[in-house]
């Protein structure tokens, strides 16, 4: 875990892929149990800190993510989530070529909670949500093997389970690394690859000074490395 930024507010950090962003049901560590312990070695004495979750990353993406430490605080940022303030931007490494350097794709999905994971599905579908996000292409890489590589960059205009993921591969542009929707590496056990997916820009209004809060962190490892 990396600090970018603290104060006696909030603190920003760059979460490692394969980290709980919230609180973890079993004995793994997670984001929560760690800032947690960070503040309380700065501050010993003082109880149980207190640590809001804002927003969350699925486990194996890594990214920056700010958490309110204390209660205004956590209100005034969750509001900014809800009305669409705090703003993110990802970086994820495609497996195939691009047609258009920048574009946006509009779907629904269905969410299915006893496998975890979520599809494109029609409109008309019961359940069934608005998903929407826009890409730019950054960068193309041709493997040894002929495979093309893209790295783009990604903002999502909804928050939906899994929605980068989802929506990159039904389009037939599956993530690096991902197991759940990469057909490639679903069949293939002994590639270790990390989702590469990424929150490598954030930006909010500070909930006490109302300064604009600006960060930036490039991923640096797995397959992204390439790219640098």
């Amino acid at each position: 875990m990396e600090i970018l930024y603290e104060d006696e507010y909030l603190i920003v950090v760059w979460k490692p892929a394969g980290l709980e962003s919230q609180s973890s049901r079993g004995l793994e560590a997670d984001m929560v149990s760690e800032l947690r312990r960070h503040i309380h070695n700065l501050s010993p004495g003082r109880g149980e800190p207190y640590v809001g979750v804002i927003h969350r990353l699925d486990k194996p993406v890594s990214g920056i993510m700010v958490y309110a430490r204390e209660k205004k605080s956590a209100g005034a940022l969750s509001r900014q989530v809800s009305r669409g303030q705090m703003e993110k931007r990802y970086l994820a490494v495609l497996c195939g070529k691009v047609d258009k350097n920048v574009d946006k794709y509009v779907d629904y999905l269905l969410k299915d909670e006893k496998m975890n994971l979520s599809r494109i599905v029609d409109k008309g579908i019961t359940g069934a949500r608005r998903a929407e996000l826009e890409y730019r292409v950054l960068k193309n890489i041709a493997e040894e093997t002929g495979e093309i590589l893209t790295l783009a960059e990604i903002h999502l205009l909804t928050g939906r389970h899994h929605q980068i993921r989802v929506q990159m591969s039904g389009h037939g542009l599956p993530l690096w690394g991902d197991r759940k929707y990469n057909p490639d590496f679903a069949e293939k056990k002994e590639r270790t690859d990390p989702v590469a997916l990424s929150a490598y820009r954030l930006s909010f209004r500070h909930p006490v000074t109302g300064k604009v809060m600006e960060f930036c962190r490039m991923p640096e490892s797995g397959i992204f490395r390439r790219f640098t």
